[in-house]
């Protein structure tokens, strides 16, 4: 009987076990946001990267600063940052991302309508291949979407497409009331 009690017992072990284990739901994700969400790890890595149990791994939508890096550096916004009207823009750019000591930003909402445009100018002298820093400030009404982008387009006086270039920044809106 003490062996058939003792039976019993690991067999509920066990099954609990399993129903703790192997039955957890398991959260479908399909992008780092998501995974996220379902609170699985985030990776301390730049862009940072969600990883879920199953070994899918997700990385954090930074636009293209990574790629740029070598021509426009932008210290804020940072991207996937919360941004406020107005909001103030800086970094540094190579002097060939000016012409005439300035440059565009355009903000955009999460639909790609333009919602904000500013002129960037150059803090220093800008007549060099050197990195010049630069700031702005934009003003705008909140979207009703909750992300957008910055861009920070190079100037392109020519209207060239092989002169053009641009720097991507995904950011997000306060829609708090």
């Amino acid at each position: 009987m003490k062996t058939l009690g003792i039976l019993f017992l690991l067999i509920a072990a066990l099954a609990g076990l399993y129903y703790y284990f192997i039955r957890q739901p398991v959260f479908q994700v399909a992008s780092f946001e998501e995974c996220v969400a379902a609170g699985y790890p985030v990776l301390e890595s730049y862009p940072r990267q969600c990883k879920t149990p199953s070994g899918q791994t997700f990385a954090e939508d930074i636009g293209n600063e990574l790629e740029k890096a070598n021509l426009i550096r932008i210290s804020t916004p940072r991207p996937n940052q919360t941004i406020y009207s107005p909001l103030v823009v800086q970094g540094e750019a190579r002097g060939t991302w000016f012409f005439e000591a300035s440059f565009p930003v355009r903000l955009f909402d999460g639909n790609g309508k333009e919602i904000a445009l500013g002129i960037a100018q150059a803090q220093d002298e800008w007549m060099t291949e050197s990195f010049v820093p630069f700031r702005t400030e934009l003003t705008f009404e909140n979207p009703e979407t909750a992300t957008g982008t910055l861009v920070l387009e190079k100037d392109n006086p020519s209207g060239l497409p092989e002169n053009a270039d641009e720097l991507r920044v995904p950011i997000r809106f306060d829609l708090q009331p």
